[in-house]
Parts: C-alpha cells; sequence; structure tokens
C-alpha cells in the first residue's frame, strides 16, 4: 500500500546514466496503518476491520535527507542536463480486513489470523522539464484499483497479567495490478525497460514477521504502553531485475481510555504514538532502478478515538508528521480506522 509513485518519475531519468540522486525502493509494510492497540489480538471472535490510509508530499528527499529539486543526467561526454523535478503525491489506500481470534490456545497463546485485500485510489501531480532532444514526457495519472493482498495466517498473543507478548507470521502476495514498459530515447538510439506509472501492487512477494509488548500498568487495561518490530524480507519484482531490500520498521504508542459515561460503555482514547523505518540491506539486480542508498524515515503524531464497550465497536483517527526522511518521501499520514466484533 506504501507505493513510491514518484519513483517512476526518476526512473526515467536513471534510466539513461548516472544521477546524483535517486529515490530508493518501497516495501509493503505501512507503519502508519494501524491504531495503537491493533498489533494485538483481540478477545476470541470474528471482527472486522476498515482501514482508511491517506498519505501526502510533496518532498521526497535524497540520501542524505535534502529535498530533491533536481536531477542531473549525464547520458556521456560533457556535464550532462539537469532536470528540475516537482512532486505533489496524494494516495488514499482502503484496507478492509476479517480478523479470526480462536478460543483454544498454542503454547498458551490466543491463536488468531486474518485477510486484508487493498484497493488503492491514487494521483500523481509531477512534472520534468526534461531537454527536447531526450524526449521524456510525464503524464498526469489517476488510477484506481485493487493492491496486494495481505494474509497472516499465525498471530500469537500471551497475556499474563499487566502484558501482552505478540509473535506473527504474515505475507503479502502481488496480486495488485503491475506491469513494466519500455521508454523509447530516439536519440539516445536506445530504450529502457521500467515499471508502469499506474502500477497499484509492487509486483514482488514480501515475507513478514512481527513481535509486539504491550505494558498495562493496571489490571483494566485501560493504560497500555506498545512497541512493536516489524521486519520484511522481499523477493524479486515480476519481469524486472530488482530485489528490493529488506525493512525494519518500529512502531510505539501510549493509548489511554477515558469513561465518557457513568456506566463507563463509552470511551475515549488519546494517545501519542509514532514509527521508525529503516531499509537494511541494498536493493540488488541490474535494473536501472537499483541504487546503493538505504531509505530511512521517522514519524510522530497521535490518536484520537472512541469506544462503545457494549457493541465491540471502535472509531479512531490519528496523524503523524514525518521528518529525517532519507532517500525517500517525506510527508503527512492521516487514518481513520472501524472495527467491529461480528460474532
Amino acid at each position: 500500500m506504501r507505493r513510491h509513485i514518484a519513483v517512476a518519475l526518476l526512473i526515467l531519468t536513471s534510466s539513461t546514466a548516472p544521477l546524483t540522486a535517486r529515490a530508493a525502493e518501497s516495501s509493503h509494510f505501512v507503519p502508519g496503518i494501524w491504531s495503537i492497540r491493533d498489533f494485538f489480538a483481540p478477545d476470541p471472535g470474528f471482527y472486522g476491520v476498515l482501514y482508511n490510509y491517506y498519505y501526502t508530499t510533496d518532498r521526497i528527499n535524497d540520501r542524505h535527507g535534502d529535498k530533491i529539486r533536481s536531477v542531473t543526467i549525464n547520458p556521456g561526454p560533457g556535464p550532462g542536463l539537469t532536470v528540475d523535478t516537482s512532486i505533489d503525491v496524494d494516495l488514499y489506500a482502503l484496507a478492509p480486513a476479517l480478523i479470526w481470534v480462536s478460543n483454544w490456545r498454542i503454547l498458551g497463546a490466543k491463536f488468531g489470523a486474518y485477510v486484508a485485500p487493498t484497493f488503492a485510489n491514487t494521483s500523481l501531480e509531477a512534472k520534468l522539464s526534461i531537454a527536447d532532444d531526450i524526449g521524456g514526457k510525464i503524464e498526469n495519472d489517476s488510477t484506481m484499483g485493487v493492491g496486494d493482498l495481505y494474509v497472516q495466517p499465525v498471530w500469537l498473543d500471551w497475556t499474563p497479567d499487566h502484558w501482552d507478548i505478540m509473535l506473527s507470521y504474515g505475507f503479502y502476495a502481488p496480486v495488485g495490478r503491475y506491469d513494466t514498459r519500455k521508454v523509447n530515447f530516439p536519440n539516445l538510439g536506445r530504450s529502457i525497460e521500467v515499471e508502469s506509472a499506474d502500477n497499484l501492487g509492487l509486483g514482488f512477494w514480501t515475507h513478514q514477521f512481527q513481535a509486539g509488548l504491550a505494558w498495562y500498568p493496571w489490571l483494566n487495561k485501560a493504560t497500555v504502553v506498545t512497541s512493536v518490530v516489524t521486519y520484511e524480507i522481499n523477493q524479486q519484482k515480476e519481469d524486472f531485475d530488482l530485489t528490493p531490500g529488506q525493512n525494519l520498521s518500529f512502531n510505539w504508542g501510549i493509548s489511554q481510555y477515558l469513561p465518557l459515561t457513568k456506566d463507563q460503555h463509552l470511551l475515549l482514547e488519546l494517545g501519542p504514538a509514532g514509527y521508525c523505518s529503516w531499509q537494511t540491506t541494498r536493493d540488488t539486480g541490474s535494473a536501472p532502478a537499483v541504487g546503493t542508498a538505504r531509505d530511512q524515515v521517522q514519524a510522530a503524531g497521535g490518536q484520537i478515538g472512541l469506544t462503545y464497550v457494549p457493541w465491540v465497536l471502535v472509531f479512531n483517527f490519528h496523524a503523524f508528521a514525518e521528518f529525517a526522511s532519507e532517500d525517500r518521501f517525506q510527508g503527512q499520514v492521516y487514518g481513520i480506522n472501524l472495527v467491529k466484533k461480528l460474532f
């Protein structure tokens, strides 16, 4: 769901020669989607979840954390060409999820699983001023459709007093629209294979491992401090010789319930939250998009929401501002999440 759409702009230029700056490949896990308590298995039953994710940015940073304002192309002798860049990316993704938590235990832990298809509506507004003798062209693009599928068949949660200890395994299946195309450069006498700008899937499988810890100072669990580590192992892209590097993400949050009614049926939930993400290994392959830099980003924000206890109905809004981004986008995240126990 985290599709680095503006990378397509830089691939066009990187296909001709070395660049002064470029963006790294994206990975599947999006640390800004989940609410603070969502990483830990709820009480046994079936749950329906609706994640709404919105990402906006007009900034893409180089490997040093500086905003990329131009790209230099050097196809041969001479100083090369300077390409001015202007990026305005807005991404909306909808991820409905079906969660099942069993009544039986494995090694003393609650056992659950869930599946989450994704649907994305992306809007890209970008322009490159490329010299006429290169003949490059970027068009505004707006697409809507099915993204990649996430399946988590193993979800274990141990619940000693004052704690939740979570381990999980899941995978992303590349079912979203993904294709490559050739970009012709007549004056250079060559064409380059690049990923299509209207892709909604990432075109590769990912194995995801998670471990989380939640601490409840009081047994009523009104207050919780959470930390979750996610590690992704990415496979090679389809029809494209590029394997994105592996990623490590860290989510943290503090959630507090405050009763709004005397019977405590309606609860206000609020608290700070944030995430960090690091690419731990380099992208590999022979495709033009392969680079040596590793991306990273930090973000901080918070969430506020309502829980109606008799219906097991939860509504949350959260927002994050990214900073210290390197070799990737730096923007703002907004999310509205709805959870309902079905039976």
